[in-house]
């Protein structure tokens, strides 16, 4: 089985995929000093409380942006699964897709692996919105190449910053509002309702614009923690893909194979 490794910025997701199935799924804090050792003791009794083994993993590929973490990521797979990480955007895991911007360099690893996903789930043009420590929106054409996109502060970001530089204001946990109204009667309602529907217009009004400047019908797909929490109230995902990344470096790892 395939041991893949999407190390974002807040997260670590590790899953197994069987034959392009995952059959499952964790996440840790990302922290970059934490040691190959210390991911295996808590990732081998995590296998096991899924009926699996170590030995089971006979394949590990990773995709990061978050490049002090990936020395020990590398020394997890070959210490204690006996196998080399293959890195995605790296020989011989090249992307396979053209990344038409001014600096490719630049781009972030899970969103090259999210645009290859979904072009692979859903023909045309697309838009990929991924909700993570950035909420960040990509646009892939209908030949799969990557254009392109936005990137703006997290909701979890964009609270931490509000509390952080209000000495009054608590801090929340993010959850839809209980009603529709704009109007909050307390701090807090007030609060998540300027995050909540804030962003629902914000990503209602972002996803408008790009979608006039492309002219041609566009399919919205929506990943990441959050998509669901904002896809209740809003019509403007035509699919959630929770699973997008993970998806994405298991084709890329399938297309060795070929």
């Amino acid at each position: 089985m395939l041991l893949a490794i999407d190390a974002g910025n807040t997260n670590v997701v590790f899953a197994l995929v069987d034959g392009g199935d995952i059959r499952a799924r964790w996440r840790i804090a990302t922290d970059p000093r934490r040691t190959a050792d210390e991911y295996a003791v808590w990732l081998h009794q995590l296998l096991e409380l899924e009926g699996f083994r170590r030995a089971d993993v006979d394949a590990v590929i990773v995709a990061t942006v978050v490049p002090r973490a990936l020395h020990n990521l590398q020394v997890l797979a070959s210490k204690y699964f006996g196998t080399e990480a293959l890195i995605a955007g790296r020989a011989p895991v090249e992307w396979g897709i053209a990344l038409d911007v001014v600096e490719p360099q630049t781009v972030g690893a899970d969103r090259v692996v999210n645009s290859i996903a979904a072009h692979a789930r859903h023909p045309g043009d697309l838009i990929v919105v991924d909700f993570g420590t950035a909420t960040t929106f990509d646009v892939v054409d209908y030949e799969g190449a990557y254009k392109g996109g936005i990137i703006a502060p997290g909701i979890n970001l964009s609270l931490d910053a509000l509390v952080a530089a209000a000495a009054k204001l608590p801090r929340i946990a993010i959850a839809a509002p209980e009603t529709e109204s704009v109007v909050g009667r307390t701090t807090e309602d007030q609060m998540l309702i300027g995050v909540y529907w804030g962003y629902i217009a914000m990503i209602e009004g972002l996803v408008a614009r790009i979608k006039a400047e492309i002219g041609r019908p566009v399919t919205v797909v929506s990943t990441g923690g959050l998509a669901s929490l904002f896809d209740q109230h809003t019509s403007v995902f035509d699919a959630i893909e929770p699973d997008l990344t993970i998806q994405g470096l298991a084709i890329m790892h399938a297309r060795l194979a070929r």
